[in-house]
């Protein structure tokens, strides 16, 4: 497999999803509980696994591009559907952290795009950058 360069946007995504983590855990860390901190980072180290494992199985089927790919990616959407959906169980029902915690973590990745998307395209001066 020959290996595809990360877009420069990919990996600003990466690293920014590491400082939002960081930034958010210190700062719960100053006022909230030891639940509500634990919250923050099984949250946002779920969502960054995600994302992260979502990347790979993405570059590995598209370097590829057999008449398979459809359902390669299918078949690794739901396995990693059902891996996170049972991680997410077992953290919830035996009531590790905090689930307001949890749910701030869950969103690091979220909220990281939406600001990338917002200060991207805030540079662009023109409509015609913009597209």
């Amino acid at each position: 497999m020959n290996p595809i360069a990360k877009d420069p946007l990919q990996k600003r995504l990466e690293v920014t999803n590491w400082v939002l983590l960081a930034l958010l855990t210190f700062l719960s860390a100053l006022w909230a509980s030891p639940r509500f901190v634990a919250g923050i980072v099984c949250g946002g180290l779920i969502c960054i696994i995600n994302f992260h494992w979502l990347y790979r199985n993405l570059t590995s089927v598209f370097a590829q591009l057999t008449e398979k790919a459809k359902s390669a990616v299918m078949i690794r959407y739901y396995l990693r559907f059902v891996l996170t959906a049972a991680v997410l169980f077992a953290v919830i029902t035996r009531e590790w952290v905090d689930i307001f915690g949890l749910v701030i973590g869950l969103s690091i990745v979220v909220v990281n795009v939406v600001l990338t998307i917002v200060l991207v395209y805030g540079k662009k001066n023109l409509i015609k950058e913009v597209r």
